[in-house]
């Protein structure tokens, strides 16, 4: 018999953390998160984002072992900047059996009926400013920095619970060697052209980074709010997460688009962070882990462009093209072989296209799903 309790205490919360450890031995693909990192998302008292939503962790068991886990979410956020009345699910994972995936979401849909929600939407792990999307194509390579892993079986496990698909996230794969040169070679003029503009290009300033964060802050609220899913940073949760990129953001791959004075645009490349993570046992740093850390770094040879927003009323300068012409220029320049740049709504065609106009491959895609209760 499957039982699922509610984790109410700091020990449960960190079996919560470790059962993917277990589930996916074995795995070459699977990347462990640092247990820190998911420690802190996962604790009320210090993750800003329970400031205003809350969360509902559950375990499943047969006898005394863990076979599953989910979270239930309710992100008020979300729904009053949506004008809906939604709850979320996220971090499940789970054994190849129906049975235990429909005890867990039978306990995530009643807390969230308990809320008052009328849909369930996931996998979102809090919200769409963290990790979200079932992985549903391209199971054969580890999943770069921030993104998600998950077997392939868990598709026909949400499937058969009446799910349905909300939305497809694509992630390009770009080799640096086969990047094609026509946004480098583009570039030196459409600058030019913006420059007549007043508009100009730069690299983000670490040493300010504290102002700087602040001012992409104000584009990034802008840039994305017509976005499905999307939510708002509060100044606190923004912090929270300039803090932590700060440390796997690479400033050659930071570029701000600016009109006089003012941020109008930029793109956000991280060092690819997974590359030394996937040898980091149980994502534990000590006693071994923090020393792969500390001296892999230097060794990346990959990077992600996870954000890349223009503000709309300066789309279609060519703004785009140039950021993305820059990462190129500055990837082949410092040795990085490859780059992806997720995720991608499906049908943000515009931006979609300007990647594949660089040789972006398709080789990920990940689903939202969304299920009346």
């Amino acid at each position: 018999m499957i039982n699922i309790i509610p984790v109410t205490n700091k020990k449960q919360r960190a079996e919560f953390i470790d059962f993917p450890h277990d589930l996916y031995i074995g795995d070459s693909n699977y990347v462990p998160e640092l247990f820190v990192a998911q420690d802190d998302l996962l604790n009320p008292e210090k993750h800003p984002f329970y400031k205003h939503s809350s969360a509902q962790l559950f375990l499943a068991y047969d006898g005394d072992k863990i076979v599953g886990r989910i979270a239930a979410i309710w992100n008020t956020q979300h729904n009053s900047f949506n004008n809906v009345r939604e709850g979320q699910f996220g971090f499940f994972d789970c054994i190849n059996d129906q049975n235990v995936a429909n005890a867990l979401f039978e306990a995530a849909q009643a807390w969230v009926k308990e809320k008052g929600g009328e849909k369930i939407v996931g996998p979102i792990n809090l919200s769409t400013n963290e990790t979200c999307g079932l992985l549903i194509e391209g199971f054969d390579r580890p999943p770069v920095a921030m993104m998600t892993y998950n077997y392939p079986y868990y598709i026909d496990l949400i499937s058969n619970l009446g799910f349905e698909k909300q939305v497809d996230l694509f992630a390009y794969d770009i080799p640096t060697a086969k990047a094609s040169d026509r946004s480098v070679l583009v570039m030196d003029k459409l600058e030019e052209r913006l420059k007549r503009s007043g508009v100009t290009l730069r690299l983000i300033d670490l040493k300010n980074f504290k102002s700087e964060a602040e001012k992409i802050k104000q584009v990034y609220n802008k840039a994305w709010d017509k976005n499905l899913g999307f939510v708002p940073m509060t100044d606190e949760e923004f912090a929270y997460v300039a803090k932590d990129l700060k440390m796997i953001v690479n400033p050659n791959f930071c570029i701000i688009a600016e009109k006089d004075n003012q941020i109008i645009g930029f793109a956000v490349g991280i060092s690819n962070i997974n590359e030394i993570l996937i040898k980091i046992k149980r994502g534990r740093l000590l006693p071994t882990g923090i020393f792969k850390l500390l001296f892999g770094r230097k060794k990346i040879k990959s990077l992600r462009v996870m954000m890349l927003g223009v503000l709309e009323e300066y789309r279609k300068m060519g703004i785009e093209a140039c950021l993305y012409g820059r990462i190129i220029k500055n990837a082949k320049i410092y040795g990085i072989e490859r780059g992806e740049c997720s995720w991608m709504l499906e049908h943000n065609y515009m931006m979609n296209h300007a990647i594949e106009q660089i040789n972006g491959e398709l080789y990920k895609r990940y689903r939202i799903y969304e299920k009346e209760i």
